[in-house]
């Protein structure tokens, strides 16, 4: 974060927890938000637990509060970092940029905008997005609800100069003092969000709706995925071969597209990308994939979307097509399958 505010590169920072994964599965846009940030950060017990159980080497939960915390605390790590809080409740966001400012903390407020209720047009007037440009500030707080806040910030990507962007939820309340954050107890062993409720009995519902859906995927998803990984030797072989043609290059997986493979796949994709044409990925001879390649598709997927270039899969069999169903990632493959 602090080499892009200092060399001005856009980027965009996530915190997906929970409810971040459920609207996932039935809100596109809002998937399409936490794929395209350059970062990042678990905010959610339960999905470190999910990491594990598919071999994910995510071992650290960070939520936007933790993250807004760590920033505060960079005293002696160079300038402060110079923060426009945006979004909040009544004016959360002007005292929270008061206290900041009155403290020796690791960052300064520059402005404090709260846009009020409205659609996503109304809160991206000409106004508004002039006065977060014109602060100077190298991060740009949001404290909206999560899906508006990732629409908010996608809608107004380009428009915006603040270099660091990020939304940071319920962080608001617990810096202005009006809510108190969990123990450190309960937010390391997954139980925050009793507290949360003890604090804001409202989010009963929600909590009770995303751990319905979570449990589903549980059985639905979770679970049979760690039972198919366990059945893969974990020396299985890949080989990869490149057929470049006129308007494309198909990229041919044979045999286990799994972690230990990772390497013979990469410099094969790189040479692919190199190309600038259409890129197929051809799965009809692949036996399994888990999560790290999984991964390494939907870095590819961004990194041809920014290129301009196209990427498709092929060679879907039955068995390939459930990997991606158990692993949730139909959505990548085309719609007549």
């Amino acid at each position: 974060m602090a080499e892009a505010a200092e060399r001005g590169w856009p980027a965009l920072i996530s915190t997906p927890n929970v409810n971040f994964l459920v609207k996932s599965q039935c809100n596109a846009a809002f998937r399409e938000s936490i794929l395209a940030s350059d970062l990042c950060l678990v905010d959610g017990m339960p999905l470190i637990w999910i990491a594990k159980f598919l071999r994910i080497p995510i071992k650290e939960r960070i939520a936007g509060s933790d993250l807004f915390g760590r920033l505060k605390a960079r005293r002696d790590m160079g300038p402060r970092i110079r923060v426009f809080l945006f979004g909040g409740q009544d004016d959360l966001v002007a005292k929270v940029g008061d206290i900041l400012n009155a403290t020796n903390s690791g960052m300064q407020c520059v402005g404090a905008l709260n846009p009020g209720f409205g659609t996503i047009e109304e809160m991206s007037s000409p106004q508004i997005i002039e006065a977060i440009n014109e602060s100077g500030a190298d991060l740009l707080a949001v404290f909206l609800g999560a899906e508006k806040a990732q629409a908010w910030l996608m809608h107004n990507h380009r428009s915006l100069r603040p270099p660091v962007r990020a939304q940071f939820g319920a962080t608001i309340n617990f810096e202005a003092g009006t809510v108190r954050r969990a123990p450190p107890l309960l937010r390391s062993t997954g139980f925050e969000w009793l507290w949360r409720i003890k604090e804001e009995p409202h989010l009963w519902r929600r909590y009770l709706s995303d751990g319905t859906t979570l449990l589903r995927m549980l059985v639905t998803s979770v679970l049979p995925t760690m039972m198919q990984l366990r059945r893969v030797p974990q020396d299985a072989p890949l080989s990869v071969l490149v057929d470049e043609e006129p308007s494309w290059v198909t990229v041919r997986l044979t045999g286990a597209a799994i972690e230990v493979n990772l390497g013979t796949a990469l410099a094969q994709f790189r040479a692919a990308l190199s190309t600038g044409k259409i890129i197929r990925i051809d799965l009809a001879q692949v036996g399994s994939i888990d999560a790290r390649f999984f991964g390494l598709f939907l870095m590819l997927r961004k990194t041809v979307a920014r290129r301009g270039q196209s990427l498709q899969f092929t060679g879907i069999s039955r068995a390939v097509r459930r990997l991606f169903r158990l692993n949730r990632f139909e959505y990548l493959l085309p719609a007549d399958i």
